[in-house]
């Protein structure tokens, strides 16, 4: 018997447009719909919201949930320190139930408008991830001592990162503490990258279980998944098929969501975070109906 899943929910803040006093009451119904978690996306050119600080709002009107970048675009952020600062500022402010997903990302136009370099950015995030470690740890970087505030986990929040490569496995096994497929994952395509990814783990020479997460989209309810293809397609437009691809994934259905967690919970996810397609608020309890109503 597999170890029961959690089920997390994403913030509509990828929807253009989407009106803050929705994001907020978002947030407060995820968790009272028993959500583990609060999840966010991030592009920098597109009309969504800036991750962290969405994260913040969602962290001032709850008390329980995680709150979970899946995944936030790291070599962008070009201020290492700043960007340190920010985390430490948002584990503090949630009591430390923050998680931190991170990733290169795809998306030329976003470095260009960051003023970050394209090429390289793996190696960017090595050392980017190396630095905030450092920062978190409290080393001394001026008159005054270490960059505050201190984390409430030693060592800072744990670090999930993205990507399907095997230089994104290796990357993910010698810095983080698990690694997330995102996109449109099956239980069949996550065991696959799963087995691999745990392999490369293992031949790192790490003891301990790596936090294996997946994500997918959803919208449920009359004429949702219309809205939804729509809207996936704009976001992710740069990528060509791939956009019709997540489009051709997203879970319209009470019998989707369940078979869905069913089958990832076999396969050994951790968590599931399941990204709105739509920004309605009634998919809050729409989708908290098909993911507990029934089987749990």
């Amino acid at each position: 018997m597999s170890k029961q899943m959690d089920v997390g929910i994403g913030l509509p803040t990828h929807i253009p447009n989407v009106e803050g006093k929705n994001v907020i009451e978002w947030a407060r119904r995820a968790e009272a719909r028993n959500f583990k978690s609060l999840a966010v996306i991030d592009r920098i050119v597109y009309g969504s919201y800036e991750p962290l600080i969405a994260l913040g709002a969602a962290a001032a009107v709850t008390e329980r949930i995680r709150l979970i970048t899946t995944i936030i675009l790291g070599p962008i952020r070009t201020n290492t320190a700043l960007f340190a600062k920010q985390i430490a500022t948002l584990d503090a402010l949630s009591n430390g139930r923050f998680e931190l997903g991170i990733a290169v990302g795809q998306r030329t136009d976003d470095y260009s408008a960051s003023g970050a370099e394209f090429n390289g950015r793996g190696k960017a995030l090595d050392r980017q991830l190396a630095e905030m470690r450092q920062i978190w740890a409290g080393e001394s970087r001026g008159m005054a001592g270490a960059i505050g505030p201190t984390p409430k986990r030693k060592g800072g929040p744990l670090v999930i990162l993205g990507g399907h490569s095997e230089p994104a496995f290796k990357r993910a096994a010698r810095i983080a503490d698990g690694w997330i497929m995102g996109g449109n994952a099956t239980p069949e395509g996550f065991q696959q990258a799963a087995d691999q990814f745990k392999s490369t783990w293992t031949a790192t020479g790490r003891k301990d279980k790596p936090r294996m997460l997946a994500l997918l989209y959803f919208a449920l309810g009359s004429d949702a998944l219309r809205g939804a293809q729509h809207n996936v397609r704009d976001y992710y437009g740069f990528a060509g098929p791939y956009a019709d691809q997540v489009a051709a994934g997203i879970l319209s259905s009470e019998t989707q969501i369940a078979e869905r967690i069913a089958g990832l919970e076999q396969v050994g996810c951790d968590e599931l975070v399941l990204i709105p397609g739509v920004p309605d608020i009634g998919q809050v309890d729409l989708l908290a109906a098909a993911a507990f109503g029934k089987q749990r």
